[in-house]
């Protein structure tokens, strides 16, 4: 089974990116976040003509995410709440960040993380409410489904291998003492990282700046993750980063990271 996933920043924008690199990467299940679409207007067909069953958790102009799914996915889940309860989940599902579903055993989790914006703002602040709501969603999650893979979008970078320039990292959003400490939390749970399985060396990276040609220059950050339960970390037998779609015109600024299992 191989699973990606990709913060494309708006599906619409790169559908063709999208629906391309999945033709020539046919994997198992693709999870997308930042696809900036009301579930109404995503593009549905072009997936489906791939062979591509489409679950979508989106709002406009913002955030968003989707699983496309080969085969049908079990017990597919929005937000939160399902599993939190309304009281929990109600506020924090007004953005659409989590979706869930679960393919052979496997259960899904596709998040798209708060950025957090600036050190000690609102957003921030939110960030780390947002991470102490994740956890203990997934805690109760694992307590169901041993084989749990958490994928998506993070915005933090744990380590600083992660960044290619740490310095002053401690006072920069996504690399915070905070931030990182709330993620550990989480992974904690008895989480790991299916790329540190196979990749120990610096310079990996899944995001880059669109400006002072940050790609060009390899200025990124690594802030995509797949993280596994025990059970899945085991049978893990490849996790890469696939940077091709990054030098197309018009891309995302985050590139796919695809898990084998």
């Amino acid at each position: 089974m191989k699973i990606a996933t990709w913060n494309v920043n708006s599906i619409r924008s790169r559908l063709e990116h999208v629906t391309g690199w999945l033709g020539q990467n046919p994997v198992d299940v693709l999870c997308l976040q930042e696809t900036k679409v009301v579930d109404a207007d995503f593009p549905r067909s072009p997936f489906i003509e791939l062979g591509y069953q489409p679950y979508i958790y989106g709002q406009k102009s913002y955030n968003g995410v989707a699983l496309l799914s080969r085969a049908p996915l079990d017990a597919v889940r929005m937000g939160f709440t399902p599993i939190a309860g309304e009281a929990i989940g109600a506020a924090f599902d007004e953005q659409k960040r989590v979706i869930t579903g679960i393919l052979d055993g496997v259960c899904i989790v596709n998040l798209y993380v708060p950025n957090g914006s600036s050190l000690g703002s609102d957003k921030y602040l939110y960030k780390l409410s947002w991470l102490t709501v994740l956890r203990n969603y997934l805690k109760t999650l694992l307590e169901n489904h041993p084989k749990l893979l958490v994928c998506g979008d993070f915005n933090i970078a744990l380590e600083d291998r992660d960044i290619h320039d740490p310095t002053g990292r401690e006072r920069q959003v996504m690399a915070t003492d905070a931030e990182r400490t709330a993620l550990s939390a989480v992974l904690d749970l008895g989480l790991a990282d299916a790329f540190r399985k196979f990749n120990q060396e610096d310079g990996q990276f899944s995001w880059w700046d669109y400006r002072a040609a940050a790609f060009r220059r390899n200025l990124g950050w690594r802030i995509d993750h797949h993280y596994l339960s025990p059970a899945l970390y085991a049978a893990a037998k490849s996790c890469a980063i696939d940077k091709t779609p990054r030098t197309l015109e018009k891309p995302s600024d985050h590139a796919p990271v695809v898990v084998e299992l």
